[in-house]
């Protein structure tokens, strides 16, 4: 069966970017739903693309954005929570782990079937575990489990942390770097395999055409494993600036990520996610060779140097041809 209609909720995300024009770029036609079209509308110059103004947590609407698609590809995920998923306003659980996480993925799985779409791509996250200290790693693991157990003809990615064009990490360390010359960093010992948004891109979109993917989970790392330390190295060297990096130990990175937290503005580091840089994100298989090959992070890196707000708009533009 060929699956031309795919639906990517997150698909106004980092990766949802790179994937909806990657699918469009192989001749899919792609629907991306969002609270607001002006949100998103760097994809309105992709030519078989459709924003649909929508709330992706409302199981009517739901149904009425999957009518007619042959797959589903679930990209939403958060880092830190906003919301505490306790009590029953909608203030109360949007913005927590356990809302986009669990809640959010049940009822996709939900709708797929009321819909009639037997295929589903879950994006979950590398370390993603039951038994984890960290919320963020537990929530991600429900959420996988949920929708391994549903029925449906489901593939479920396990990502190490993705960088590249838009990202939120390498780039984040980039504009902290300019701040000053010495550089506290939380657990700078943590250990990272980390992957390049192409490749994560690409293994959602080759999957949609073999069916040996049904079932599976697929861990994505990149070709090497990298301390938090070196990383923030690599980031000041491209950018061709000297910093002195201190690693903090276990203790240290623990209050550091407390400080973190009473920070007005939008959150850098919390406690979870120390809690989650405890267990190294690596993969000991590395890139399933059944997508390609890994991107290697020193051929890429030149992406920071490069950021432009209006980068991502003229790559889409690009893609569009125009």
């Amino acid at each position: 069966m060929t699956l031309q209609n795919v639906c990517i909720l997150g698909g106004g995300g980092f990766v949802g970017h790179h994937l909806a024009a990657l699918l469009v770029a192989r001749g899919l036609n792609v629907r991306v739903p969002a609270r607001r079209r002006d949100a998103v509308k760097d994809l309105g110059v992709l030519p078989t693309l459709e924003i649909v103004e929508t709330d992706i947590h409302d199981p009517a609407s739901l149904n009425a954005l999957f009518d007619g698609m042959d797959a589903v590809i679930n990209l939403v995920g958060l880092l830190h929570e906003s919301g505490s998923g306790k009590g029953d306003g909608p203030r109360a659980r949007r913005g927590s782990f356990q809302h986009a996480h669990v809640e959010l993925p049940r009822k996709v799985v939900q709708a797929c079937k009321d819909s009639g779409v037997r295929r589903l791509l879950h994006m979950s996250a590398l370390g993603a575990e039951a038994n984890s200290r960290s919320a963020y790693q537990r929530s991600k693991a429900a959420g996988e489990a949920l929708v391994l157990q549903s029925g449906l003809d489901v593939t479920v990615f396990r990502p190490s942390v993705i960088f590249g064009p838009g990202d939120s990490f390498l780039t984040l360390f980039a504009d902290l770097l300019k701040l000053a010359p010495v550089v506290p960093l939380a657990d700078g010992n943590a250990r990272f395999q980390p992957v390049f948004v192409g490749d994560v891109a690409r293994a959602f979109a080759d999957a949609l055409a073999l069916p040996e993917s049904v079932g599976q989970r697929y861990n994505l790392c990149g070709p090497k494993v990298y301390t938090l330390a070196e990383l923030v190295r690599l980031t000041a060297a491209s950018l061709g600036m000297r910093r002195l990096i201190l690693p903090l130990g276990p203790t240290r990175s623990y209050w550091f990520a407390r400080l973190m937290e009473l920070k007005p503005g939008a959150k850098i580091m919390t406690r979870d996610n120390h809690y989650a840089m405890l267990t190294d994100n690596v993969c000991p298989d590395g890139f399933p060779a059944l997508f390609g090959r890994a991107t290697a992070l020193e051929s890429v890196i030149g992406y920071i140097k490069e950021a432009d707000p209006r980068g991502g708009y003229s790559a889409y533009r690009t893609h569009a041809g125009r």
